[in-house]
């Protein structure tokens, strides 16, 4: 029998996850981002860049999701960045660079809280947020293509942070 919302056995968990979006601005994006902040726990989501108007394509992919999550909407990250890494969250990019790791490398703490920046659909994280990262991660990819929708990523590199936070201790 296939399980719903309500009849599933998985546990409520909040991991210390600050999800921050880099000028992702795509409605049906920003709708998954939401179910995926949900889906994996994380405490909250940040919406960086022009102010988004979380219209009609935004709560068809939300699911009624932005009442569950905590998120905020700001103009400019780098102030928040700073106030993140004075509150010893490790500030962690998720982009393909000359540096970057492979995210399966990436060593976490028993005491980890990530702020995890997210890149705009066509040029992913800025340079002056990438410079102010503790870390660079990438997925491994093995087909011809060097990217994924951002959405997917997401869930790919937040499915890893937790599956990590979850086995320390």
């Amino acid at each position: 029998m296939q399980l719903n919302h309500y009849t599933s056995k998985f546990t409520k968990q909040q991991f210390p996850i600050v999800l921050i979006s880099d000028n992702v601005s795509h409605a049906a994006n920003l709708g998954s981002l939401f179910r995926t902040a949900d889906a994996f726990g994380i405490e909250h989501l940040i919406l960086g860049g022009s102010p988004v108007d979380l219209g009609r394509k935004f709560t068809k992919t939300s699911r009624a999701t932005e009442q569950s999550v905590s998120y905020e909407q700001l103009e400019t990250l780098l102030e928040k960045i700073h106030e993140l890494k004075a509150k010893n969250y490790s500030v962690i990019a998720l982009e393909i660079t000359d540096k970057s790791i492979p995210i399966s490398e990436l060593q976490l703490d028993n005491n980890s809280k990530i702020a995890f920046v997210i890149g705009d659909e066509n040029h992913g994280v800025s340079e002056p947020i990438l410079e102010q990262c503790d870390a660079v991660v990438h997925i491994e990819m093995y087909g011809q293509n060097s990217s994924m929708n951002v959405v997917q990523a997401t869930s790919i590199a937040l499915y890893e942070f937790t599956k990590k936070l979850s086995t320390i201790n």
